[in-house]
C-alpha cells in the first residue's frame, strides 16, 4: 500500500484494490482565510484525479474543494459517500456532476477485490457541517485509519475493522475561538494556551486508544495569507492562537508517548506500507526544506502571503453586491424566521436576543420569539459584528452552513457575556428546513440517559450530555469535577451543572460506599 499526502488532509491511496482520492484541496476556503501548509499546488493532480475512488469526508471546504474536483476529477468515478442524516454532501457532489455514487452505510465493511474499506459516519449537530466520518483501509497488504477530523465516540466499533499499523489524525485548531473574540489580550492568551491543551489532549486520547505503532498527524494547520488574520498563522504572533504545526505536535509526542512513532505528513511525502514494514519520503520538498520550513515558519508564511495576493483578491471580486440594511433584514426574516418557529430547542437552549451587526444593519434574532428585528437598544449576552459582504453572499448563494463559510473565515468578530452557548452555532450551520428537522429530533433523543455507571465515589449516567460519549470510557473526575476528554467539557458532579456551556446538566450522585465512608469517617 502506497499513500501520498496531498496536504491537509487529501491523501492518494494506492492498495491492491484500487486507488482512492481523499479530501483534495488546493483552492482557499472559507471566503480566502485558510491555505494548504505548505503550499501543494505543484503536485501532480492530473495523476490524482484519475483515482478508482473518490472520498470526500464532509462538507467543509478544505475537504470539499469544487474547483478542484470540478477541474482534475472524472465525473463517473465511484465516491464513497459517508451514511449522513441529510443529502446536503450528496447534493454538492451530483450538483458538481459525480453520479457514480456508492452509498456506503456505517459499519459496513466494502470490498472491491482484495480492497476491504469502511466509512464510518458521525451524525451529531457539532460532527463538523452535521456530519464527518473516517475511512478504514485494508488490502491485505497493510491497514491504516484515515480519522482526519473525525472524532468517533465508538471506538470498539471503528476498531472492529481491524488494528491499522498507520493512523492518521487531526491534531491542530479548527475554530474561530478565542482568535475573534472581543478579550483582554491576557484573556486571549490563557484561552488560546486552554484549547491548544485541549486539542493535544484529545489527540493523544485517540492515539492511545487506537494504538497504531505509526502516527500521521494531518488536517492541519492551515495558512492564513490575508493581512489581517496573518497574526493568527500557528500559535499566533502574540501567542493568542490555535494552530500548532505538525513539526511542533511530533516532539511533544515523542517527549510523551515514545511508543509512538510520529511522521510529518505534508504534500509529496510517500509512505509504503507492506506486511509489516514501513518507509516514508519526501518526494515534493525535501528533507532540508521541510525543516527549514518549519524552523523559519515565519519567513515560509511572509514569501507566500507575498505571491498569493491575487487569490485573495479574486476571492474579493466574486462576493455578491452588498444588500441594502432594509433589503437584508428583508430576506433574512423570510429565511430564518419558519426555521425559528420549528426549532424549539434552538429557541429554548438560547434563551434571549442575540444581536448582529452587519454593516450598516444593526438587527437581533429574539430566540424565544422567533423573530429578526432591528436591535432597540436591549442587552444581549451574545453579539457578532460580520461584514455586509459575507452576508450578502450567502444570502445570494443560501448558504445553509455559516460555520462553514463565514465563521471558519474567522473574517468577523464577536463576543459574549458568560459561557458559550452551543445552541447559537448549531443553528447557524442548520439554516434548512431538513437540518432544523433532524437536529430537532437528535436533541430530543438525548434525553434517553436511564443507564448510570459508577466512577470512583461518583454514580453517573453512562452516556455523555454533549454528544453520548460512553463516559466509562471517556471520563476522569478531579474534586468532583468531570471531564469528558473527547471535547474537554467539564460537569460540577455536586450540582450537575455543566461548566463548559449553558443547558446539557448531566445526572450524577455520590455513590452509596463513598456516602458510607463520609458518615462513618472520624471527625477532624
Amino acid at each position: 500500500m502506497r499513500i501520498t499526502g496531498l496536504g491537509h488532509a487529501g491523501m492518494f491511496i494506492e492498495t491492491l484494490g484500487g486507488s482512492i482520492l481523499c479530501d483534495p484541496w488546493v483552492k482557499p476556503a472559507f471566503y480566502g482565510s485558510w491555505f494548504p501548509f505548505p503550499d501543494n499546488r505543484a503536485l501532480d493532480w492530473e495523476k490524482y484525479g484519475k483515482a478508482d475512488f473518490l472520498y470526500v469526508s464532509h462538507r467543509h471546504r478544505d475537504h470539499f474543494d469544487p474547483w478542484l474536483l470540478e477541474t482534475y476529477v472524472p465525473k463517473d468515478i465511484e465516491v464513497l459517500l459517508p451514511d449522513y442524516p441529510t443529502d446536503d454532501l450528496e447534493n454538492d457532489l451530483r450538483a458538481r456532476g459525480f453520479h457514480n455514487i456508492t452509498y456506503t452505510q456505517a459499519g459496513e465493511v466494502l470490498e472491491r477485490g482484495p480492497l476491504r474499506l469502511m466509512v464510518t459516519p458521525l451524525r451529531a449537530p457539532s460532527d463538523g457541517p452535521i456530519g464527518d466520518s473516517s475511512l478504514s483501509i485494508d488490502d491485505g497488504t497493510a491497514s491504516i485509519l484515515n480519522q482526519n477530523d473525525s472524532h468517533p465516540l465508538d471506538l470498539d466499533k471503528l476498531l472492529s475493522f481491524g488494528k491499522p499499523e498507520a493512523y492518521f489524525t487531526q491534531f491542530s485548531g479548527a475554530i474561530w475561538w478565542p482568535m475573534v473574540y472581543d478579550l483582554e489580550d491576557e484573556a486571549k492568551r490563557n484561552f488560546a494556551h486552554l484549547k491548544r491543551e485541549a486539542q493535544h489532549k484529545r489527540a493523544m486520547f485517540y492515539i492511545e486508544k487506537v494504538d497504531a505503532p505509526h502516527v500521521f498527524p494531518m488536517a492541519g494547520p492551515p495558512m492564513f495569507l490575508r493581512d489581517e488574520l496573518f497574526r493568527y498563522n500557528g500559535l499566533g504572533q502574540e501567542d493568542d492562537s490555535i494552530f500548532t504545526d505538525q513539526a511542533q505536535f511530533i516532539a511533544r509526542l515523542q517527549a510523551e508517548a515514545p511508543d509512538y512513532t510520529g511522521h510529518v505528513f505534508v504534500p509529496g511525502t510517500v509512505v509504503e506500507l507492506n506486511d509489516g514494514s514501513l518507509t516514508v519520503e519526501q518526494t515534493l520538498y525535501t528533507d532540508a526544506e521541510i525543516e527549514a520550513m518549519f524552523a523559519d515558519k515565519w519567513g515560509y508564511l511572509e514569501r507566500q502571503r507575498t505571491s498569493r495576493q491575487q487569490e485573495i483578491a479574486d476571492e474579493v471580486a466574486a462576493r455578491a453586491d452588498i444588500l441594502p440594511p432594509d433589503e437584508m433584514l428583508a430576506e433574512l426574516k423570510a429565511w430564518w424566521e419558519p426555521l425559528l418557529r420549528r426549532g424549539r430547542i434552538f429557541r429554548e437552549g438560547v434563551g434571549g436576543p442575540v444581536r448582529y451587526t452587519i454593516g450598516d444593519l444593526d438587527m437581533v434574532v429574539d430566540f424565544p420569539k422567533a423573530k429578526l428585528r432591528e436591535y432597540a437598544g436591549e442587552e444581549t449576552t451574545y453579539w457578532f459584528t460580520i461584514p455586509a459582504d459575507l452576508v450578502s453572499t450567502n444570502i445570494r448563494d443560501r448558504e445553509i452552513d455559516w460555520s462553514n463559510s463565514i465563521f471558519l473565515s474567522m473574517q468577523f468578530a464577536a463576543g459574549r457575556v458568560g459561557k458559550f452557548n452551543e445552541f447559537i452555532y448549531t443553528f447557524m450551520k442548520c439554516l434548512s428546513r431538513d437540518r432544523i428537522e433532524y437536529v430537532e429530533n437528535w436533541y430530543a433523543e438525548q434525553s434517553d440517559v436511564t443507564e448510570d455507571v459508577q466512577l470512583g465515589d461518583w454514580v453517573v449516567q453512562r452516556r455523555c450530555p454533549h454528544l453520548r460519549a460512553d463516559l466509562s470510557k471517556t471520563a476522569k473526575i478531579e474534586d468532583g469535577v468531570l471531564t469528558c476528554s473527547l471535547h474537554d467539557w467539564k460537569w460540577d458532579l455536586t450540582s450537575g451543572r455543566c461548566l463548559t456551556t449553558h443547558g446539557h446538566p448531566i445526572r450524577s450522585r455520590q455513590a452509596e460506599d463513598a456516602l458510607h465512608r463520609e458518615a462513618t469517617a472520624p471527625a477532624a
